[in-house]
């Protein structure tokens, strides 16, 4: 983690042009404000969480894993540990499918309600990320992006929540109805492009109003996990999912 608090994340210098075009001063100040409240806000439940953690498994408290920010830089992403030590190692690698058994119990309730992802509240106010942007992945999933889609997507700050992270918050049940021999094949091969896609449409048509709806409908998906969204009726021109998807969501 860096050691001081970043206006200008990664030490970028933007021009006032940047500010006015963007809005990225803004969105900056907003991640601030914002993690920093909901740090203030949280502390009670981040405290009992790590106290649970370090009573009832022997792995660390933080899992900690390098994934590709701003500008294509590697950077350090902090979650609440909810897997065996060496996951990544194992069975389907660094994706994570419905009752994946490197899962343990209380790990699985810190997926199912998002807490898990609460660590990175640090990363947002210390300017790796924003509340909201493409999801950061670790190397080899980033790998199956296009290179138009990488050059994209490498010119914002990755996010805690985002357009593709909702369109996907059921993806390990997606994957969970895939023969187990196909699930990263299908990853690949379906669900990256799509995601892909998708998050290369966020940055082409990110604007304050997608930044705080997109807040809104992380909140209203936590409260309400099975509710149905229509994504054309709040975003404009919102990329089709294949067949294959619709099929499976």
């Amino acid at each position: 983690m860096n050691n001081h608090i970043n206006i200008y994340p990664y030490g970028v210098n933007y021009q006032a042009d940047d500010f006015n075009d963007r809005g990225t001063l803004f969105y900056r100040l907003f991640d601030i404000l914002f993690s920093s409240l909901a740090i203030i806000a949280l502390s009670p439940l981040l405290i009992v969480v790590a106290v649970v953690l370090k009573l009832t498994n022997d792995d660390d408290i933080f899992y900690r894993q390098e994934r590709v920010g701003l500008g294509g830089q590697l950077f350090s992403v902090y979650k609440f540990t909810t897997m065996i030590k060496n996951s990544e190692n194992m069975g389907s690698g660094t994706i994570t499918v419905k009752n994946d058994v490197r899962v343990f119990p209380f790990g699985k309730f810190l997926r199912k309600t998002k807490i898990n992802e609460l660590p990175q509240l640090f990363n947002i106010l210390l300017g790796d990320m924003s509340v909201v942007g493409p999801r950061p992945l670790p190397m080899d999933r980033y790998s199956t992006y296009s290179d138009e889609v990488k050059r994209s997507i490498n010119t914002v700050l990755p996010g805690l929540s985002g357009v593709g992270s909702i369109f996907f918050r059921n993806e390990e049940e997606i994957l969970n109805r895939v023969k187990a021999d196909d699930k990263v094949k299908f990853y690949d091969r379906i669900i990256a492009p799509y995601k892909g896609r998708v998050e290369q449409w966020y940055v082409s048509n990110n604007s304050p109003y997608l930044y705080f709806m997109v807040i809104f409908m992380t909140v209203y998906m936590v409260l309400f996990p099975n509710a149905k969204i229509q994504y054309n009726k709040f975003f404009k021109r919102f990329p089709t999912p294949p067949k294959e998807l619709r099929a499976l969501s």
